[in-house]
């Protein structure tokens, strides 16, 4: 187990098996100095994934979920200590799972002649952008949940993110988004949302933790579309007036006879 301080008193602390001291006191394992904690304040005991408190100093106030311990008091992850005014929280430790064994690949001599059936290209894909997800991908399929749990679909480590976080649900034109009442909330393009839409391009915060949705699928078919042949130019519309000049020409060259010849009959008279 593990104590956070929400408030900032003291860093997050392990809770290993045995006697874990806590006071304002130099020699304490958790050293609080606040007003109300003693110097020796109380110790906590862990045995595995179990624990209790016990006050130690004449005075020392200890709150297990709003009830003062006065002897041994049980603790387990979930619940809310006050070592006088400071709360602390009681969180599980995440344990991280055992990487699953790669089947022994076949030989080729055992192929039986069946069709192997290719994997689908995913519809929607999200791209880590921040924090320790920056630059990993997630092909989604289906529903999948988001959370600190390792036996979450997509298990993103860091105390900001919740255990089950939220369910993402693959839709024809994006990713349904539900919360699942987590403590920093999930957001949207930037706003905070209980349930709502993801569209491609869009951005999915989990507190501070960010992602892209991408659609590689929707990219695919765009390359795979041929291109639209381009409309062929217009011909040169012809230029008006051009054969009237070709007229023009005969009909002077009409006149200058017709006038040669009324000269030449006019010499015969």
């Amino acid at each position: 187990m593990k104590l956070l301080f929400p408030n900032g008193e003291h860093a997050p602390h392990e809770l290993k098996d045995g006697v874990t001291r806590v006071g304002s006191g130099a020699g304490s394992d958790i050293t609080i100095v606040a007003p109300g904690i003693a110097h020796q304040h109380c110790e906590i005991t862990c045995r595995g994934e179990s624990g209790s408190v016990r006050p130690v100093g004449d005075g020392s106030v200890v709150v297990v979920n709003g009830r003062q311990a006065t002897a041994d008091t049980p603790i387990k992850p979930g619940d809310l200590v006050l070592f006088a005014k400071v709360g602390a929280r009681v969180v599980a430790l995440d344990r991280p799972a055992a990487a699953p064994v790669a089947p022994p690949k076949k030989q080729d001599a055992e192929d039986d002649g069946r069709t192997r059936v290719r994997m689908a290209l995913p519809k929607f894909v999200l791209r880590g952008v921040s924090g320790t997800t920056f630059g990993k991908t997630y092909p989604l399929f289906g529903t999948v949940t988001v959370g600190r749990h390792s036996e979450c679909d997509i298990s993103v480590p860091g105390e900001e993110i919740s255990r089950h976080h939220a369910k993402l649900s693959v839709m024809p034109d994006g990713i349904a988004v539900e919360d699942l009442g987590s403590a920093n909330g999930t957001f949207i393009a930037g706003k905070r949302v209980h349930q709502g839409l993801l569209k491609p391009g869009e951005e999915l915060r989990l507190d501070t933790v960010r992602f892209l949705l991408v659609a590689p699928g929707m990219e695919v078919q765009q390359a795979a579309k041929p291109a639209t042949a381009p409309a062929p130019a217009a011909a040169p519309p012809a230029e008006k007036g051009g054969g009237g000049i070709g007229w023009v020409v005969l009909a002077v060259l009409a006149v200058a006879a017709v006038g040669a010849a009324a000269w030449y009959f006019g010499l015969l008279g």
